[in-house]
């Protein structure tokens, strides 16, 4: 995998040709104007090409704190080229390295270059490398939805941290299991038209996985033990992927309007290599909406909506992360990315659901050195639900989750944006500190 990764490295000079073109005069194709980035964004977006090096510091409720660095080589290109209007970026270059007190680890190597050689086509690639020994699993049906049962007393618990409190000797580690070594490789091409309202997107997956339950009374060990869960020791996935994007948004990281909306699909299959057969599909619609644009500078109501299904037999990791065109819905339903108020990996089953509905409130902006920062406030509700079946997902009640909180929004220098959320839930209260938006 160093191999497969290091390889990203030689893409620097293929992105030094890209960005090294002679900026049009007009636009090689038609593009919607809902697609233009807003005038004040645009006005404070940098031309040519700049480093955005910053240590990177997270606080998870699993993880503990994280630490680390993260590199982004942006190539913008001037104002003269029409397509500066337009795009986040020419081109993006991407390298991270982070660890945690918890010994959590990674590094990820990503490129990102839209419009390549001024066409119609979006290329991405990503590979990463970790290892995360706090993984938690509570099941993958909709058992995951009772209350949690300390599984050597029977008692039940309301609050998650009462209930870990109450596990002790041989169940200490009873919904935890490690992931070691893991790699992964993603490559996908995306295709607009109509006027890049809508992208036809193609991919390839390889994931080299390592699941590890600890020992003790484990209950994804018992579960693989009854066959009610698979993919537990060395186990690798390929998977091929297609999917269709509808997108008006005006700037991808931080947008003010636009619609987002995307069905992607993956198929895994043994004739691939992959060591499992079964079918994945997930739909998300994502809203901004600008509100009271003569009274506030920037005000935003934001809204997102997600469905999944899963069908086949998969290893357990694959319920717990959709594929979208712009990475990964990690750890749903629950986590940082769905039900902020709630473990990752909380609640899952075959098939899910949830919304996320926040309001983008920017109350200040300014300058530091010659880079712009904007600052937001942002309260935030959550809800989601999962279900054996499609009949059980919708229409009951109990079958759904919800939390509150509010979050902080730093965006600098336009592309990059710092995100800090406390989300309050029945069961738990947790605070994140990450990168980039929910959605």
């Amino acid at each position: 995998m160093s191999k497969r990764i290091a390889c990203l490295f030689l893409v620097i000079p293929f992105v030094t040709i890209i960005y090294a073109q002679q900026d049009s005069i007009k636009l090689p194709f038609a593009i919607a104007n809902e697609k233009k980035i807003s005038e004040e964004d645009l006005a404070h977006k940098k031309e040519g090409v700049y480093l955005t090096a910053i240590p990177q510091f997270s606080s998870d409720p699993v993880n503990g704190f994280g630490y680390g660095a993260e590199g982004m080589l942006y190539f913008n290109g001037k104002r003269t080229d029409p397509l500066f209007s337009y795009t986040p970026y020419k081109a993006k270059l991407s390298l991270s390295a982070f660890n945690t007190t918890k010994s959590q680890n990674e590094i990820v190597l990503g490129l990102d270059v839209p419009y390549i050689f001024k066409s119609k086509w979006r290329i991405r690639i990503e590979g990463t490398y970790e290892n995360d020994p706090n993984m938690v699993y509570f099941g993958i049906t909709e058992k995951s939805l009772s209350s949690l049962v300390n599984p050597q007393t029977g008692i039940s618990y309301n609050t998650y941290a009462n209930y870990t409190n109450s596990l002790s000797d041989n169940n200490k580690n009873y919904n935890r299991y490690t992931e070691k070594n893991n790699a992964m490789m993603d490559v996908s091409a995306e295709r607009s038209f109509f006027k890049s309202k809508m992208r036809s997107l193609f991919g390839l997956r390889y994931a080299s996985m390592g699941i590890f339950p600890y020992a003790g009374n484990s209950l994804l060990q018992n579960d693989f033990i009854n066959g009610s869960a698979l993919g537990v020791g060395r186990t690798t996935v390929t998977m091929i992927q297609a999917g269709l994007v509808y997108d008006t948004r005006d700037l991808e990281g931080d947008p003010s309007k636009g619609i987002f909306a995307e069905v992607t699909n993956e198929l895994s299959l043994k004739a691939l290599g992959s060591n499992y057969t079964f079918n994945k599909t997930f739909a998300q619609v994502k809203v901004y909406q600008r509100l009271f644009p003569t009274v506030f500078k920037k005000l935003v109501f934001a809204m997102r909506s997600g469905i999944a299904a899963l069908n086949g037999n998969a290893p357990v990791y694959e319920y717990m992360e959709e594929w979208s065109s712009e990475g990964g819905v990690y750890d749903v339903v629950g986590g940082r990315f769905t039900l902020r108020g709630y473990k990752q990996a909380r609640f899952v089953a075959n098939f899910l659901d949830f919304v996320n509905i926040e309001l983008r409130a920017r109350f200040v902006q300014f300058t530091l050195l010659k880079q712009h920062l904007a600052l937001s406030v942002v309260p935030f509700f959550d809800i989601g639900g999962v279900g054996n079946t499609p009949s059980r997902l919708f229409g009951y009640s109990a079958n759904y989750r919800y939390d509150e909180g509010l979050g902080l929004r730093i965006v600098w220098n336009v592309n990059t944006v710092l995100r800090l959320d406390y989300a309050v839930s029945k069961e738990d209260r947790q605070f994140f500190f990450q990168f980039g938006h929910t959605f």
